[in-house]
């Protein structure tokens, strides 16, 4: 501006008919030629920006963790009010019905999150899907845990804490890499399933009497092995891993991995109520 005005007063003082035109502005690029700061237009940043940026995957980790959390918080207040409050045990014992429209429930939301990629990424019906996902399981967990007794209950909750916290330590130090053996766990998948449609036809007649227990152990094997496997795939750093996009899928499977793992350490260890 002021160098535009010097250019007309030299007009007026000259008194010639030149026209001084002012000179154009410099572009931001030839203004921060010199500059240290690397400039990016949108399709460089586009290029940048990666899933497997290590800050978005910690963001990432931080998130799934903070969800399980307090699902697990909530599973743990149904299943200790359903353990330790004797009207809401013998409410919940004389009324199954709750039982079979609470599996409806999380049977329907668990074909929903794990079939239908848009209803899990869309907040906040991911997160609204998910809450009552967990509060279906979580009724269902306590159920079960009514018919056992306090002290086993307790007993199978640090059992499981235990299991799950060594599970996730050994998942994220270790270098073994186990989300490469999906063969293996597909295979063991097979046998289980063969296997408890045997033992819905055997169990009744009690012929094989530590059957259920064996069975039981398998189960609490298998999803121990899942549990490793889930984990990795958040890390990132395996061969198979999970976008960032799908916490929401990503939070469903550990915590569905912990409450089998309860399940079944109740089955084993768990001591039934007279």
């Amino acid at each position: 501006m002021t160098q535009g005005k010097l250019l007309l007063a030299n007009k007026s003082a000259n008194g010639t008919g030149e026209v001084l035109v002012a000179p154009i502005p410099p572009s931001y690029e030839e203004a921060t030629a010199g500059t240290s700061a690397p400039c990016y237009n949108d399709c460089e940043m586009l290029t940048e920006f990666t899933w497997d940026d290590r800050n978005i995957r910690r963001i990432f980790i931080r998130k799934v963790y903070t969800i399980l959390m307090i699902q697990l918080l909530v599973t743990l207040s149904i299943v200790a009010l359903f353990t330790f409050c004797d009207p809401v045990k013998d409410y919940i014992q004389t009324n199954p019905g709750w039982y079979w429209a609470s599996y409806a429930v999380f049977f329907v939301t668990y074909l929903t999150l794990s079939c239908c990629s848009a209803p899990r990424r869309q907040f906040p019906w991911n997160l609204i899907l998910l809450g009552i996902f967990t509060l279906s399981l979580s009724y269902m967990t306590g159920m079960l845990s009514s018919f056992y007794n306090t002290k086993s209950v307790v007993l199978c909750l640090g059992i499981t804490a235990a299991v799950c916290l060594l599970v996730t330590v050994f998942s994220f130090q270790s270098k073994i890499d186990v989300t490469s053996y999906q063969g293996v766990l597909f295979v063991f998948c097979m046998v289980m399933f063969v296997s408890g449609i045997v033992l819905a036809m055997v169990l009744p007649y009690h012929y094989v009497p530590w059957l259920d227990a064996t069975y039981a152990a398998l189960g609490a094997i298998l999803f121990t092995m899942f549990l490793a496997f889930d984990t990795q795939l958040i890390m990132g750093n395996k061969r198979y891993s999970i976008s960032p996009e799908e916490y929401v899928f990503a939070t469903l499977n550990i915590y569905l991995d912990i409450i089998y793992i309860f399940s079944f350490f109740l089955q084993i260890f768990g001591t039934k109520n007279e």
